[in-house]
């Protein structure tokens, strides 16, 4: 069972397992069309598309209309029915992909284990990896039955947006922001129309848990890069903009062998959204 990160030799081997089930989660913010486009054109044997926006997360808004960020959490019966109809069930090894070096597979692989299934990893160094070891893509797309995952206790943990604003008095949590260093200062209003980041937070860019290539570096060196900035991991809570690359700072620490540290899922973009909620600037 793979439970982190997964090589593209060891992914070669298992392309028609019927027991493995593989998700193209290639997205860009900025196009929400990208990611079904390059899958058309080609992805891996077997795999199959996985919308950040439809299938990775619910509504912008809650049933009250309040604004939960651009990426909230699928409601988890519903996600339970996705993944189902991806072939997914409780023996079921997922493994995820896409071609930033695990940005947004990390959502899957984090959600996965949001429902209890631990049986899911990211493709180490993504489709670069991939062409690099010599493997090629197709167009086809296979059909699978459909699977009988269950919904199971989770395997992490989430804080909401109240209990960050309690923390801005308790100091209980450690915050540690994913975004970019100029979007955690408020310096890049493309992304952010209104830029800065939670007092007290801490930034950890979470191209940072990656080497030269793409992978991520090893469980050592994260350790040793993570730990000064994360503190204790079951005091400490991961955020970014919207909820997703937050999970790639989650997969780095249970890389490197410190696991239990919360997901935000509003992150900034539900933070920021109520103007009555304090904004720092500039760095940590």
């Amino acid at each position: 069972m793979h439970t982190t990160l997964i090589d593209a030799t060891t992914l070669a081997q298992h392309l028609t397992d019927p027991d493995w089930v593989i998700l193209d989660c290639r997205h860009d913010l900025l196009n929400p069309d990208f990611g079904r486009h390059v899958f058309a054109e080609g992805h891996i044997q077997n795999a199959q598309f996985a919308n950040i926006d439809s299938d990775l997360s619910g509504p912008k808004s809650g049933a009250d209309g309040v604004f939960r960020g651009r990426h909230p959490l699928p409601e988890r019966a519903r996600l339970v029915e996705t993944l189902r109809a991806w072939g997914i069930s409780e023996g079921t090894q997922v493994v995820a992909y896409d071609a930033h070096g695990g940005m947004y597979a990390a959502r899957l692989w984090w959600l996965l284990r949001w429902i209890g299934h631990d049986a899911v990893a990211v493709l180490d160094g993504g489709l670069a990896a991939w062409s690099a070891a010599g493997q090629p893509l197709v167009t086809p797309v296979a059909a699978r039955p459909r699977g009988d995952i269950a919904e199971k206790p989770a395997l992490v943990r989430t804080v909401n947006v109240a209990d960050l604003v309690q923390n801005l008095a308790s100091a209980r949590y450690q915050v540690v922001d994913a975004r970019a260093n100029d979007r955690f200062r408020g310096e890049n209003e493309t992304i952010d129309p209104v830029g800065g980041h939670i007092p007290g937070a801490r930034n950890r860019f979470f191209k940072d848990n990656l080497q030269a290539d793409g992978r991520f570096k090893d469980a050592a060196t994260l350790q040793q890069e993570l730990a000064p900035i994360v503190g204790a991991p079951g005091q400490a809570v991961m955020q970014c903009g919207s909820g997703v690359t937050a999970c790639h700072n989650l997969l780095a620490l249970e890389v490197a062998g410190m696991g239990g540290a919360a997901l935000y899922p509003g992150s900034w973009s539900e933070w920021c959204a109520d103007r009555t909620r304090p904004i720092a600037t500039g760095p940590a």
